[in-house]
């Protein structure tokens, strides 16, 4: 007895694998989630503002961007949306723009994403009516009263022109009187999305990157009469250049050098009219909590602010007391006075004065310090502190050491001459040389003189110990009296090609 054939598919042999593997797909689809159906139709227009903010949090990098996240409470509809979502910044990169509901997974589809940015000014008003009809107030002097008349807007390209009573007017002829706003121009910035939503009220939480934000790190260091110890305070200054406020904000700020494909140029911040200044008291236990990001290192501001649009901000970062520093009088040569034959003294030498200390738990910090400047000052006889001298720190891990340079010393004088050089090979060369250190002060100081070195060298002889500091640097270090003179006198024989 012979069995019975397998029904047969009315597909083709080739494309019943693929059929086979849609059914099992749209079983799967129908067994989970979906989005919400598109409905046919025109789509229900709603607005949001930030008085829909439940929460903000703004993250602000050092190359003037911001990460904005926001969550707001808005009435939407079931079905198709066309949402106006305003008070966003007005340097906003549309591109960066994330959506999403807090309410559930497949509860809202964005169909279309638009920034609309043509805002309302006195010009773009005039121009929308272009080949419409306004009306415009005019006063009569003589009579003393105002007619209002009509008026065709013919063209407002390098200026508006109106025809009023069978006549061509050019110029501003009266007070203008519009009807109304047009819907395409907006009083501020805004996103317009068209959704599709599955309930009327949703929690959205929105998040994009903005240019025109910034932050600084500005430091001050007091230094004690004896230049051994000194208070150290840590401050943040932030910047808020985007086009919109953000009230009640969680601040969070990242320290590092974040790559980005076309980094915006830092603009200038001009100092105009309505730019205001705020400073934040500092707050115990420290304000900012520090923890790493990835290769960087994030800073959280414990307590919420205010970040309002046109407004630089102080906040407090660190504070440190009597944390131990180091004076250092440092002068360095130039290594192509080593391949020649040099005369006699050779050009005057400056001291340079530097300030190191350890960013370590044991001085009181250990935190990463953000790059920044740091700003030094010192009391004179009578009490009042004076400004001895600023620099720039790059981005400082714990446990390193910041080193500050200050200025050039008034005092302490250098001279350095080349008492003998021969000529050893057309690469090779040895000289003689003697360096004299003056101090004019009335207390001894320590000099490190730095000598870098083309190619290789070795010191044949000197007066003092010779300590190799890298491989092209050697250096000494000099006590010199108060009042007094020192002389370093060395052999160098160095081979340069």
């Amino acid at each position: 007895m012979r069995k019975a054939a397998p029904a047969r598919s009315g597909l083709p042999r080739s494309v019943r694998p693929l059929a086979a593997l849609l059914l099992v797909g749209s079983s799967l689809l129908a067994c989970g989630k979906r989005a919400p159906e598109v409905p046919a139709g025109p789509a229900t227009p709603r607005s949001s503002t930030k008085a829909d903010r439940e929460s903000v949090s703004v993250t602000i990098y050092n190359s003037n961007f911001g990460l904005v996240r926001e969550t707001r409470r808005v009435k939407l509809d079931e079905g198709k949306v066309a949402l106006a979502f305003a008070d966003v910044s007005a340097h906003i990169q549309p591109e960066t723009v994330h959506l999403k509901s807090l309410d559930g997974n497949n509860l809202l589809t964005v169909l279309e994403q638009n920034y609309r940015y043509d805002l309302l000014t006195p010009d773009k008003l005039l121009e929308k009516y272009v080949g419409k009809k306004i009306k415009v107030a005019r006063y009569h002097e003589k009579l003393g009263t105002e007619e209002i008349v009509e008026a065709d807007v013919l063209a407002v390209e390098g200026g508006p022109v109106f025809r009023i009573n069978g006549e061509i007017v050019t110029g501003q002829p009266g007070r203008l009187i519009f009807p109304e706003i047009p819907s395409n121009l907006l009083s501020r910035p805004t996103l317009v999305w068209l959704l599709a939503s599955a309930r009327p009220e949703q929690r959205l939480e929105v998040s994009y990157l903005t240019g025109q934000m910034r932050w600084r790190a500005d430091y001050v260091l007091v230094l004690a009469e004896d230049d051994k110890r000194a208070d150290l305070s840590g401050w943040v200054t932030l910047e808020n250049r985007s086009g919109t406020s953000y009230d009640g904000a969680e601040l969070k700020l990242v320290a590092g050098d974040v790559q980005r494909v076309v980094p915006p140029a830092p603009a200038p911040v001009p100092e105009e009219e309505g730019y205001a200044y705020e400073y934040a008291e500092a707050a115990a236990p420290p304000p900012f909590a520090e923890e790493q990001l990835f290769e960087y290192h994030l800073y959280t501001l414990s307590r919420k602010t205010d970040l309002k649009d046109n407004e630089q901000k102080q906040v407090n970062l660190l504070e440190a007391s009597s944390i131990p520093v180091e004076k250092k009088l440092i002068v360095r040569g130039q290594n192509y006075w080593y391949t020649t034959r040099a005369g006699t003294v050779l050009e005057k030498q400056k001291v340079s004065a530097y300030l190191e200390f350890e960013n370590t738990e044991k001085n009181q910090l250990g935190m990463p310090l953000p790059k920044g400047t740091i700003r030094v000052y010192k009391a004179n006889r009578g009490g009042s502190q004076e400004f001895v001298g600023e620099d720039s720190i790059d981005h400082t891990p714990r446990d390193e050491r910041v080193l500050i340079k200050l200025g050039e010393s008034f005092d302490v004088v250098v001279d350095q001459k080349q008492v003998e050089y021969l000529a050893l090979s057309s690469c090779s060369s040895e000289s003689a040389w003697e360096i004299a250190l003056r101090n004019h002060k009335d207390q001894a100081e320590v000099v490190e003189v730095e000598q870098p070195v083309s190619g290789d060298y070795e010191v044949v002889s000197s007066s003092h110990k010779a300590t190799k500091k890298d491989v092209h640097t050697f250096s000494f270090q000099v006590k010199v009296d108060a009042r007094g003179e020192a002389k370093i006198t060395y052999r160098v024989r160095n081979t340069y090609c």
